[in-house]
This record gives structure tokens, C-alpha cells and sequence, in this order.
């Protein structure tokens, strides 16, 4: 679910001028074979065999901004969201790798895809070695783009369990509510810093063109792993 504001925020502005990159998540052919429970289980198990590795490092990335939180209303929403990726995601990541006959790789790093790789660490470096604003916009789209394409799914949820019980994991009010906050607190903190939304975009539509490359590289099973800057900006 996409929060909106009459006056429309940094966060809302710079959402809006990556839209042809969220539509192409949105209505990437691995997203729509798991509304229609036709993906593969097997391309599901990649995904998920990536996806473990990578949510640790975006924890990582959550605990880099948390260390330079201002105050203590930017340290309860982020800790709420690295609550969610840790006792939540993470487990149900684990457990849905568990399900589809996968275990998760002994040398992570060494196992990361280059896409997987790439992303992680445009996300790491950018909340290591910038502000909270600019660390949170880099994570910002993973977690938003998730509740809307899962809010999307929801209306027709697969009979597929697995791909039901997915789409439930981001498809929920707590969910909606924790997105929200996140956007309330990146305008917060944009307006706090003096950054505009120029000033952002570069760390957002990364952020958002690395999503569609995840879906793709989870699709092609790591075929087509090697994605190129090239390709990255066609998207």
C-alpha cells in the first residue's frame, strides 16, 4: 500500500519518479507466476537461497542508520523495522526454504549472486557512509515495494499454500503500518538534513532498480546473473 499525503513528501516524490521502475517489479513475470501459483518451486527455493543472504546484509545496512539515529522516535520505527527483517523475515525466509527441500549456503558471501552481491553492498555503503536520511532512503524501497506488490497479490491470493503464506507475510495491516511509518520518518528526516528530493533520487533509483534485478536474477535461477550498469539503467 502506497501512503499518500496531500502535499506529497520526499519520500512520496521520489516514489513517483521511479514509477516506471516499480511498475516493471510490480508486473515482473516471477511476481506474476506467484499470484497465479505457477512459478516454479524450484525458481522459489533460488530465490529464497539468495534472499536469506541478502536480508542479513539489509539488516546490517538497518543497524548502520540506527547507530546514528537523532532521536529516539527515529530509534523505535527503525528498530520496529529491524525487528521485522530479524524475527520475522529472516525465520520465515528460513523456514520457507526449509519447505521447498533447500538449506541455506555454509559461505554466504561466496555463494551471492553478482546482482546479490551488488545490491548489498550499495546498501551497505550507503548507510555506513551516509546520513540516516540518505541510509534510509536506500532501504526504503525494499520494503515498500514488498507491501504493495503483496497488497496487489492479496486480492486473488494463489491456492498454492506456499505462495499464500508468502504474500501473507507483507499483505497485513502491521505490515502497512510499518511502510508508513518509514515514509512519515524519511520526509522527517530529509526535511531535518536539508536534503531534497534531487538529492536523493540517485540512492532511491538504485535502490529500486536493484529490486526488479533481484526478481530477474531469481527468475533465470542466476542465469543471467551478471547484469550489467547498462542493463541496470534500461530498467
Amino acid at each position: 500500500m502506497t501512503p499518500t499525503t496531500s502535499e506529497a513528501g520526499v519520500a512520496a516524490q521520489l516514489h513517483d519518479r521511479g514509477r516506471s521502475t516499480w511498475e516493471a517489479a510490480h508486473h515482473h513475470p516471477m511476481i506474476v507466476e506467484i499470484g497465479s501459483g505457477t512459478l516454479p518451486h524450484e525458481t522459489f527455493r533460488f530465490y529464497f537461497e539468495q534472499n536469506v543472504m541478502y536480508l542479513e546484509d539489509y539488516a546490517r545496512a538497518i543497524a548502520f542508520i540506527l547507530a546514528k539515529a537523532p532521536d529516539v522516535d527515529t530509534l523505535r520505527v527503525l528498530g520496529r523495522f529491524l525487528q521485522q527483517i530479524v524475527e520475522n523475515e529472516i525465520p520465515a525466509n528460513l523456514e520457507f526454504l526449509t519447505r521447498l527441500g533447500g538449506v541455506p549456503h555454509a559461505n554466504a558471501l561466496s555463494a551471492m549472486g553478482p546482482v546479490n552481491y551488488g545490491y548489498t553492498r550499495h546498501l551497505l555503503f550507503a548507510t555506513s557512509h551516509g546520513s540516516p536520511a540518505t541510509g534510509l532512503t536506500a532501504i526504503l524501497p525494499c520494503q515498500w515495494s514488498y507491501g504493495e506488490i503483496a497488497s496487489r497479490l492479496a486480492v486473488r491470493a494463489p491456492e498454492d499454500q506456499i505462495y499464500a503464506d508468502w504474500i501473507s507475510l507483507f499483505a497485513n495491516p502491521t505490515y502497512d503500518a510499518l511502510v508508513a511509518d518509514s515514509v512519515t520518518l524519511l520526509d522527517r528526516l530529509a526535511s531535518e538534513e536539508a536534503l531534497s528530493v534531487d538529492a536523493l533520487a540517485p540512492t532511491f533509483d538504485w535502490s529500486s532498480r536493484f529490486e526488479v534485478a533481484f526478481w530477474q536474477m531469481a527468475y533465470s535461477r542466476g542465469a543471467d546473473n551478471a547484469v550489467t550498469r547498462a542493463e541496470l539503467d534500461e530498467v
